[in-house]
């Protein structure tokens, strides 16, 4: 028994084909508890070089912090003279935190908010912290460790 390929055929096929693509770059991917696939430099990693300095200390308010997009960074200073740093990707679905404010860290694709002290989550949908990163305070130069 022989098929002939149609065109009707052909369209079906690669129709299908690029709907189970859509629904699977578009599914999914919310935290459910199972490993992220990461950045390309694996998550929390930053894009950086080591040693970069980010910022001067009187750039990141108290109670507050600023957000490196190019670095995917996040620095904060919960209290005087102590900087956090965490990765600006929300542990969610991947989206760069928008905004430091409040005490918290906060995503705005979904709302999930973070504490500006550890990463930890104090809104979700996300149900896992922010990944700590990695700084040094030299003088009043904030870097990349």
């Amino acid at each position: 028994m022989t098929y002939e390929t149609t065109r009707r055929t052909v369209l079906l096929a690669t129709g299908a084909t690029g709907a189970a693509a859509l629904v699977a770059a578009c599914g999914g991917g919310g935290d459910n508890g199972s490993a992220s696939t990461g950045s390309p430099t694996g998550e929390g990693a930053t894009s950086g070089p080591a040693g970069q300095v980010l910022a001067n200390i009187d750039e990141i308010p108290v109670g507050g912090g600023k957000i490196f997009k190019d670095e995917e960074v996040v620095v904060t200073q919960p209290e005087q003279g102590r900087f956090e740093a965490f990765s600006a990707i929300c542990t969610h679905q991947r989206c760069t935190v928008g905004s430091v404010s409040g005490g918290t860290i906060n995503c705005p694709c979904h709302g999930s908010r973070f504490q500006i002290a550890d990463g930890a989550v104090t809104q979700g949908p996300a149900t896992r912290p922010l990944p700590a990163e990695q700084i040094t305070v030299e003088g009043n130069a904030i870097r990349l460790a």
